[in-house]
């Protein structure tokens, strides 16, 4: 991997536990909350399912590992994400309710919402997954890119918008999760002026060109990485393949996209034209916002050839 790229061809934030270690355990109280499962693993933290005992409420807790408790380079994206999520209210973007700077045990407590991430669904080797991927695609499609929508009109880029960081449940209910590496927008003469030339960070699969060469982002960035969530949701692959970050990343910023119809025949000419519009190399060749997107979205009557969506997954968008 090329200096300076903070992500793999394909991370996830976080991901099943196989160790068996955690820092906790369970039963035990940390910030005044249960510990009641262990959901998921990574690199430098673990998600709990947690209970307020005076409430009898669940939540959620993400709490970084005991060897990185202490670590400002740790720390810092953890707050940083608290920061961003503590200030989102939206339905479809998970909600952080309370931030622990301990020097033993960081943490931030958000809502607790049932769900696998869409990573999961399509990984799956069961057959039933894919069927409720086609089935709910424009439902998933229309609450992320509205959660989305709100981040960005709250004047924030989610910068790793990708399958792994949106969580759907059984009913199709989708919330945004993952704030470690967004960004506040910033415009202007002078915004380009200060800003620094930070080396790109996100999952190479999904950034956009913009954020590849390291440009001040606005919403169009998110809507390039949402085009590229959504691709792979009705294909099963990303737009993009690389043998390398830098192949990728090449791809991105002169590779068109194929149409989705490439990969799956049965994705609507429609919908695919709204896909490899969101993917456009050039942001003011793109939707202005996903809100334009998914306008485009509802005119569809469709997402797949060999379905009609739900009626109640057209309107309201």
């Amino acid at each position: 991997m090329p200096a300076g790229i903070a992500v793999s061809l394909e991370d996830s934030t976080l991901r099943p536990n196989t160790t068996g270690s955690t820092m906790a355990d369970i039963g035990a109280t940390i910030g005044g909350y249960k510990i009641r499962s262990l959901l998921q693993t990574g690199q430098t933290s673990q998600v709990f399912e947690v209970v307020e005992p005076t409430s009898n409420r669940h939540f959620a807790m993400k709490i970084l590992l005991p060897e990185f408790s202490s670590s400002k380079a740790h720390r810092g994206p953890l707050f940083h994400e608290a920061e961003i999520g503590s200030k989102l209210r939206h339905a479809n973007v998970i909600n952080i309710v309370r931030v622990s700077r301990s020097l033993e045990t960081p943490h931030f407590v958000m809502e607790y919402f049932s769900a696998g991430s869409i990573r999961k669904r399509l990984q799956s080797k069961d057959p039933k997954d894919k069927e409720f991927l086609k089935d709910h695609a424009r439902k998933i499609f229309k609450q992320a890119g509205t959660g989305l929508a709100y981040m960005n009109s709250s004047n924030y880029v989610h910068c790793d918008v990708k399958p792994d960081n949106i969580l759907v449940n059984a009913l199709g209910e989708t919330k945004i999760i993952d704030f470690a590496i967004s960004k506040r927008v910033q415009s202007g003469f002078l915004a380009r002026l200060m800003r620094k030339r930070d080396k790109p960070e996100g999952t190479a699969s999904y950034m956009s060109p913009e954020q590849i060469k390291c440009e001040l982002l606005d919403a169009r960035s998110d809507v390039y990485s949402f085009g590229c969530a959504m691709y792979e949701v009705v294909t099963f692959r990303p737009p993009f393949r690389g043998n390398s970050v830098s192949d990728l990343f090449r791809k991105h910023l002169s590779e068109k996209a194929s149409p989705p119809s490439v990969y799956n025949p049965d994705v609507t000419d429609e919908f695919g034209a709204i896909v490899v519009k969101m993917l456009a190399k050039n942001p003011a060749d793109r939707h202005k916002n996903l809100l334009e997107a998914m306008m485009d979205l509802r005119k569809i009557k469709s997402v797949f050839k060999s379905r009609q969506d739900p009626e109640e997954d057209n309107h309201g968008m």
